[in-house]
């Protein structure tokens, strides 16, 4: 089954995506955040399917360019949730295919920090929890 995804549909998916290795970048994670971010990034690049197609390009505009990681979140988490929505209506296997690379991405970000923190086991809680929402 092909996605007949808008633009904006490609928007949320990206902001989605990005916006979780975003979070785990900001929760100040050991490491350096920058490092968290190629990581998350490249794991992202990586997807395959008609999910990898739209996750091959960064997410343009605002959502991501927030002052805090609340405002992070307030775009980020529901954005989760919403793209799971959106592909579970339209192609559940590629919503599958979605959460997995997201969750990847968030294994891939962690990689190099050994046992994560505290803050951001909490915040992969949260994102896996938006991921599940739908």
């Amino acid at each position: 089954m092909s996605l007949a995804l808008t633009d904006q549909d490609k928007t949320t998916l990206r902001t989605a995506a990005y916006g979780a290795v975003t979070l785990l970048a900001a929760t100040g994670a050991t490491g350096n955040p920058h490092k968290i971010a190629t990581a998350g990034s490249i794991a992202l690049t990586s997807a395959t399917g008609q999910v990898g197609h739209v996750l091959a390009t960064y997410p343009e505009g605002k959502d991501l360019a927030c002052k805090s990681t609340a405002e992070i979140a307030d775009h980020v988490l529901p954005a989760l949730t919403a793209a799971m929505h959106l592909l579970n209506k339209q192609a559940p296997a590629e919503a599958d295919n979605f959460r997995r690379s997201v969750l990847v991405a968030i294994e891939a970000s962690q990689t190099h920090q050994g046992k994560p923190g505290p803050t951001t086991a909490e915040m992969t809680r949260k994102i896996t929890e938006a991921l599940d929402a739908a």
